[in-house]
């Protein structure tokens, strides 16, 4: 594969760089300009080069006036005794071209970086009892809304930041108005992710907490496969957020429009990771 690279997708002058992700937990990533374009895949279909279309997505997507194509890759289960520099290595940089971005769940880093925790290792304390039973349960995830992942966001932001989240959170409710405690608890805890019917095995037994070092952990894939752009995202079927980049000028806003509608998949797929490539 050539080293080569043309000037990656999304990416921004220094001074109109976006650092942040979006930070509304209560509507999907996106807006009204990102359009899918195919007709959804009854199926997962199998190209020859080697992608996959997961049941349900589209393998393109219109953002903008401009086609992006999203071509999942099927890995092996992921766990804590894989490099993941090692798997990308080995799953996406074959694939790759000039002007593509790789992007991975950051489930699949956290994975191997000792981040997903048994359930029977987690003890809730009182405080991680009462909270979860506050936190709105979706069809997308279980999120805080156990104890076992509350606990952990405990752990993991501090006692002081949930229970302050969670007050300006009820005070958010009083007006109508969510997504305070995330924009609060910041991006630990929005990244937790707790066991749920469609969790792939052993997973289903274990909360997963948000990778360490997001930003370092994506240069330094982008470093092992030749300098293609890395980002580690955090997107379910009803939000999304790009935790960590290997490059700061990337446009994270935009790449969360292109992944907004999930591509690939929330349940049993096995695609951890994939390309983004411009359509022609």
């Amino acid at each position: 594969m050539s080293n080569e690279q043309t000037a990656p997708i999304g990416a921004q002058p220094e001074d109109a760089v976006l650092d942040a992700a979006p930070e509304t937990a209560d509507a999907p990533a996106g807006d009204a300009s990102a359009q899918e374009t195919p007709a959804v895949q009854p199926a997962r279909e199998e190209t020859p080069a080697g992608y996959v279309v997961n049941p349900e997505k589209n393998e393109v997507i219109e953002v903008d006036g401009v086609g992006y194509r999203r071509l999942c890759i099927k890995t092996h289960v992921i766990t804590d005794q894989d490099n993941i520099c090692d798997v990308v290595e080995k799953y996406v940089s074959p694939l790759t071209e000039p002007g593509d971005i790789v992007f991975i769940t950051e489930k699949a880093v956290a994975c191997t970086q000792r981040r997903a925790i048994p359930l029977e290792d987690i003890h809730p304390r009182p405080l991680a009892r009462f909270l979860s039973r506050f936190v709105l349960r979706t069809p997308y995830g279980i999120g805080l809304a156990m104890p076992e992942t509350m606990e952990m966001a405990l752990q993991e932001c501090g006692t002081i930041r949930i229970l302050f989240a969670a007050a300006v959170s009820a005070v958010g409710k009083l007006f109508h108005i969510r997504g305070w405690f995330y924009n609060i608890a910041g991006y630990k805890a929005r990244s937790i992710d707790g066991p749920c019917d469609f969790t792939l095995p052993p997973y289903n037994h274990y909360v997963v907490l948000g990778p360490d070092r997001p930003d370092e952990v994506a240069a330094e894939i982008s470093r092992r496969i030749g300098g293609t752009p890395v980002a580690i995202t955090d997107i379910n079927d009803l939000e999304g957020q790009i935790l960590g980049t290997s490059d700061r000028k990337m446009d994270r806003d935009l790449l969360c429009k292109i992944l907004k509608d999930n591509p690939l998949g929330q349940c049993s797929e096995q695609t951890p990771m994939g390309i983004i490539r411009r359509a022609e």
